[in-house]
């Protein structure tokens, strides 16, 4: 084995886990945990902050020993997260003042309507790339402020950090309230909806027109760079990269170029495509985003479009439904039936993100007959996911002109072939996965690599990625388009179940 190893941290939206990779870009260990999931009302979703925190020191704990590794004998840790995740903490105790409101979460819907006000959805996407929409954090730390008593005043006076779980993870792992490094990088900072794209800054006008004070805010860094050294059980390692996961996928899945794109089956899905040193404006429901920014390198934007409900709605069919016992059982269910029986699930449990931006809209499922069995339905949950990315994949190719040619796909949902066959059917062109398929930790791994020496370059980290399997498409286009038109009718009856404003 080689001699260097980087650890990376993916604190994502169920479960926390640390891997740690060698210098070829191997897996040496894997230690995970879940945290809970906290539903105080109808479409709101929390964490409890501190229990993450526990949980990661956990998993970093698991790995190392997993891999009989003490940690001066790592080079580098990285962090990736989940995305847009909202927390405010004491600067002087350490302790969260609210649970952390999650991406899911739908409580800051008639903000955003308010906030939009004669201008509507799109009043700060020509600074931030974003539409308004409960998705993203700025809302949701605006909402903390004038619902929580007490807070607002105490942000203002300095009291109270804000940050998206990347921020709360750097802060903690430097030392917290003795020393801890209060930063972001730009990745996460742009799903604020309160970073100017163009500046890489925060964005005065934004802050304003959304009342939050430039107090709470962490510092923007770039992805890749050591922003403090690890205390505690990771006493002296360098602290050296952050990316949102999407973004970590991206860079793991060494997308580059422009032109390259890859999706993530996670909790939800997740399909970026790099369109290099410029932010695309999109005028068909996509985000424009970070890619990643290595040091003081010029930044590099992508196009995202993002599905909030895909790998959550087999845990809905486990969970909710009891159907199945383990999330590993919907395949083999799934394939006892040649088709979907006629049966379409929406799962637009907190509305429909990319392309449709429908806050109003709630799960449907339709063309139920009698003939419809649990496989049927189980069919229709798999392939949910496979006709939301179709929609993204057509919504980039009218922003762009970029056609796709080729798919690379990571993340859990990957090891379903069922699945990964049907979404090549339904795009009609390959899907790809790599060996490595946890490519989030991955990219995270790669960028604390770069800033520390691991790694030279990015040609070096193009050369640690293989295919592990393919997919190529066996669907008629007739068949292809005719169960496309089916899936767009049960979309339209998601439409205008809940008030948004």
């Amino acid at each position: 084995m080689t001699d260097k190893y980087v650890a990376a941290i993916d604190q994502g939206t169920t479960s926390s886990r640390c891997i740690v990779f060698d210098q070829r870009g191997g897996i040496v260990a894997v230690d995970q945990r879940e945290h809970r999931q906290i539903f105080p009302k109808p479409g709101w979703v929390e964490h409890d902050a501190t229990e993450i925190w526990e949980k990661v020191q956990s998993v970093v704990a698991g790995a190392l020993e997993r891999a009989g590794l003490r940690a001066d004998q790592l080079s580098a840790i990285g962090i990736t997260n989940q995305r847009e995740t909202t927390l405010l903490w004491d600067r002087a105790t350490g302790e969260p003042v609210h649970n952390a409101i999650v991406w899911q979460d739908t409580r800051t819907a008639q903000l955003c309507t308010q906030l939009g006000g004669e201008d509507g959805q799109d009043r700060f996407r020509d600074r931030t790339g974003l539409p308004l929409a409960s998705y993203f954090a700025g809302p949701k730390v605006a909402w903390l402020l004038d619902n929580v008593p007490g807070l607002r005043q105490r942000a203002v006076r300095g009291e109270l950090a804000f940050g998206t779980i990347d921020s709360w993870l750097i802060w903690n792992l430097t030392g917290g309230t003795d020393g801890g490094r209060h930063v972001t990088d730009v990745t996460n900072a742009s799903r604020t909806m309160l970073m100017n794209l163009e500046s890489l800054e925060w964005d005065q006008s934004v802050l304003d027109a959304m009342d939050v004070p430039a107090a709470v805010l962490p510092e923007i860094r770039s992805s890749s760079e050591v922003y403090g050294t690890a205390v505690g059980q990771l006493a002296g390692v360098p602290v050296a990269s952050a990316l949102g996961d999407q973004q970590a996928a991206v860079f793991g899945q060494t997308c580059y170029g422009v032109g390259e794109a890859k999706n993530t089956y996670g909790t939800g899905s997740f399909l970026l495509l790099n369109t290099g040193n410029r932010p695309v404006p999109s005028k068909n429901g996509l985000l424009t985003t970070m890619g990643y920014r290595l040091g003081g390198d010029a930044p590099v934007y992508c196009l995202e479009g993002s599905i909030a409900i895909t790998g959550a709605l087999v845990q809905w069919f486990r969970d909710q439904l009891g159907i199945i016992s383990d999330a590993s059982e919907i395949e083999p269910l799934a394939a006892s039936v040649e088709d979907n029986g006629g049966a379409y699930i929406v799962p637009a449990f907190s509305g429909l993100f990319a392309p449709y931006w429908r806050s109003d809209a709630r799960g449907v499922v339709t063309g139920l007959t009698r003939y419809v069995t649990k496989a049927h339905l189980a069919r229709a949950v798999l392939e949910a996911t496979s006709w939301q990315t179709r929609e993204v994949v057509d919504a980039m190719y009218q922003d762009s002109g970029v056609e796709i040619t080729t798919l690379k796909v990571d993340g859990g949902m990957t090891a379903n072939g069922l699945l990964m066959q049907h979404q090549a059917d339904v795009l009609g062109v390959p899907v790809i996965r790599p060996v490595v398929a946890e490519t989030t930790c991955l990219g995270a791994a790669y960028a604390a690599g770069l800033a520390t020496g691991v790694w030279s370059d990015l040609d070096e980290l193009r050369s640690h990625w293989m295919r592990d399997a393919e997919w190529t498409p066996r669907m008629s286009e007739e068949e292809r388009e005719r169960e496309f038109a089916n899936w767009h009718k049960a979309v339209e009856r998601s439409f205008g179940w809940e008030q948004s404003g």
